[in-house]
């Protein structure tokens, strides 16, 4: 496995990032247990999840399968960096209650406390915004966190579905209270949807932090879907099947597939290799369903693309280009 730095931090961090958010829904209790020690075996030590997913009336199962896996001892809890989320309403009895969800410093407070008890630990590495609020200021966000750092209770903040703007916005306002500010920003980014690159991109390069795609294969659109259903396959549903509903959409993945079937590579692992290359990026979020899925995202860490490859995905997928440019001159 290879690592790097996260954001501006001495916080050193695989190349992947093992998502969780299957754990529960999809993925049982024992079986996610093995895909957490199969990931730790090769290396993957930055595990994400957040305080929502199990979903519904699961919210908080996801941090719970998690927390079990950590009191099976074995150092598990300290070789992992552990990021979580904050900002779902987890109101009582699954319930949408007042000041329990979003950014406001009550919410905070109560969200740790509670994601802390699920998941068996007595710090979080990476508390993260799952998502901007805009009725808290940052400078309520702040004063918050600065208290749970003092506490030990988390050591670094980032980001999730940031705007630019907001990136800036937060870091101005820590800078100007002597906080940390954020290190890392959790965003959607693969081949397919490239907008992050016109603003969230360039921001968080500019102040440091950390790039975390989520959704690297595009919801299985970037993972051969054309020709999984060639060969009789698991047939795309949901969002992805209406996506290729559409023939121009078809037409591009299909040409993206051949592209990597006359070079001999896998889709799935060339989209991972491909945000591996892009500057400012951190590591991918991957969240396998199975152990089969955990081996083939590995081996995208040591898959080099050749500039032809490269070239090709680009004229694919071109991407807009950073602002203002991407929309004016």
């Amino acid at each position: 496995m290879k690592y790097t730095q996260l954001g501006r931090t001495g916080l050193k961090v695989s190349r992947l990032v093992l998502g969780t958010m299957n754990f529960g829904p999809q993925t049982e209790e024992t079986d996610s247990h093995a895909i957490m020690d199969a990931a730790l075996d090769a290396g993957i030590n930055f595990f994400d999840t957040a305080n929502v997913y199990g979903w519904g009336e699961n919210k908080g199962r996801t941090e719970t399968i998690i927390g079990n896996w950590f009191a099976k001892g074995g150092e598990r809890r300290d070789k992992v960096v552990l990021a979580t989320k904050v900002y779902g309403n987890m109101g009582p009895d699954g319930e949408a209650w007042p000041n329990h969800d979003k950014l406001s410093a009550v919410n905070i407070r109560r969200a740790v406390d509670a994601s802390l008890k699920r998941l068996q630990t007595d710090y979080i590495d990476l508390y993260q915004f799952h998502h901007i609020d805009r009725n808290t200021p940052f400078e309520e966000i702040w004063q918050a966190l600065d208290v749970l750092v003092q506490q030990g209770k988390v050591l670094y903040v980032g980001s999730s579905n940031f705007p630019g703007y907001k990136i800036a916005q937060a870091n101005e306002t820590a800078a100007r209270l002597g906080s940390l500010g954020l290190v890392s920003e959790q965003c959607l980014y693969n081949l397919f949807e490239r907008r992050a690159e016109m603003e969230v991109i360039p921001a968080a390069q500019d102040y440091g932090v950390g790039v975390i795609p989520w959704s690297p294969l595009h919801g299985g659109m970037l993972g051969g879907v054309i020709k999984k259903e060639v060969q009789g396959g698991r047939r795309a549903g949901g969002r992805t099947a209406d996506s290729l509903a559409d023939p121009a959409v078809r037409s591009q993945i299909q040409s993206y597939e051949d592209l990597l079937e006359k070079h001999g590579l896998e889709p799935g692992e060339a989209a991972l290799a491909w945000l591996l290359t892009r500057p400012g990026v951190t590591g991918p979020i991957v969240g396998p369903r199975t152990a089969e899925q955990l081996e083939s995202a590995i081996r995208a860490v040591e898959l080099e693309l050749t500039e032809e490859v490269l070239a090709g995905l680009e004229e694919i997928f071109p991407g807009p280009g950073p602002s203002p440019e991407a929309f004016a001159w």
